[in-house]
């Protein structure tokens, strides 16, 4: 990784806002932990658990909520959201490595594609017949890509991703090793206890400014497209499958699985390890917390848990009945060995 500028604290409220107290000059290079800090970090606080690490770091500066502002007398950056003004800062001093432009002489790139001037395309990649690139991409060593394909301008693919025949993707997508964007889904018919596949010729659409993590996959649609929203942020290993719509904003994290058509609404946020299955539909701003089974169609924005999900207030009573299930064995005992027998037991 290059060396990071220095930026001083004036600069950087110049940029995001908020109020410093203390020496607006400080330089800071890089972001860091309150644990791990030192005089050229800047470290944030956004949570009151971690006040004690506050009181003994070596950071240079750090990212205060108004509440907390009295607890240092470190230079610091007073702000509504520490988390968010922390994600700014670490976005401006850690820019994404710079590329060369320029195919390398070990790629395969097929007939009626025009690679832009701007573009990067890494060893052994091999883009098929037809594609369409956007200025400033950059296609990783051993990517494959379909014919017929499209990529957006600035969009970025690490190592080894595959994107099938006809998918479409926005612009500054950004996909990490592994993912596949296109393959088929699971479709199969029964017929007399053997499956038969059905084609799926359906493609995947993806928006603008989409990441998809590692060894994530989404399958194209069965007969109509799958389609991924702007601005969707998907962790690794997720499973996405045919016709399933995502809404814009949406944030799913690791080992979720979708089923096929199912819809799920703008700015969603689903924890790790749910499973939904197909056919549903989600609403917008709906908050699926880690671990749930989504069984049914969930049409009023919320906070959804448990197997199968329901809605938090009825999944935490729920939870906490549960708990005392040994303490009332223990009395529905107690209160029967008081009871006089049976007369056919005396």
């Amino acid at each position: 990784m290059a060396k990071a500028e220095k930026y001083r604290l004036a600069d950087i409220v110049e940029r995001f806002g908020g109020k410093i107290l203390g020496n607006p000059q400080t330089a800071i290079s890089q972001v860091a932990t309150l644990e791990s800090a030192g005089v050229l970090h800047i470290s944030f606080l956004a949570h009151r658990k971690y006040r004690k690490q506050l009181a003994g770091t070596g950071a240079g500066a750090v990212i205060l909520g108004k509440a907390d502002s009295k607890l240092t007398e470190l230079p610091r950056i007073v702000c509504g959201d520490p988390y968010l003004y922390f994600a700014k800062v670490s976005a401006l001093l850690n820019p994404p490595q710079a590329v060369k432009s320029g195919v390398h002489r070990t790629a395969v790139v097929e007939r009626g594609t025009r690679i832009p001037v701007s573009a990067s395309i890494g060893a052994g990649v091999y883009i098929g017949r037809g594609v369409r690139l956007g200025k400033d991409t950059v296609i990783g060593p051993g990517c494959q890509i379909g014919d017929g394909a499209q990529i957006g301008a600035g969009s970025r693919l690490h190592a080894r991703v595959t994107i099938y025949s006809a998918c479409r993707l926005g612009e500054r997508a950004l996909l990490h090793s592994g993912a596949v964007v296109g393959a088929d889904g699971f479709g199969i018919a029964l017929e007399r206890d053997r499956w038969q596949k059905i084609p799926q010729i359906g493609t995947v659409v993806i928006g603008d400014d989409v990441e998809i993590g590692a060894n994530t996959c989404i399958d194209r649609g069965a007969l109509d497209d799958t389609l991924i929203g702007d601005g969707v942020k998907l962790d690794n290993l997720i499973q996405i499958g045919h016709n399933v719509h995502i809404g814009a904003h949406t944030a799913i994290a690791g080992c979720t699985g979708i089923a096929g058509s199912t819809r799920i609404g703008k700015h969603c946020m689903i924890g790790g390890a749910a499973s939904i299955v197909g056919h549903l539909d989600i609403a917008d701003r709906v908050v699926i917390l880690a671990g749930a089974v989504v069984t049914r169609s969930i049409l009023q924005a919320g906070t959804y848990g448990g197997h199968p999900a329901q809605d938090n207030r009825s999944w935490t009573h729920n939870v906490a009945r549960l708990r005392h299930l040994d303490a009332l064995r223990e009395r529905v005992r107690n209160i029967e060995q008081q009871l006089p027998l049976p007369k056919e037991q005396v």
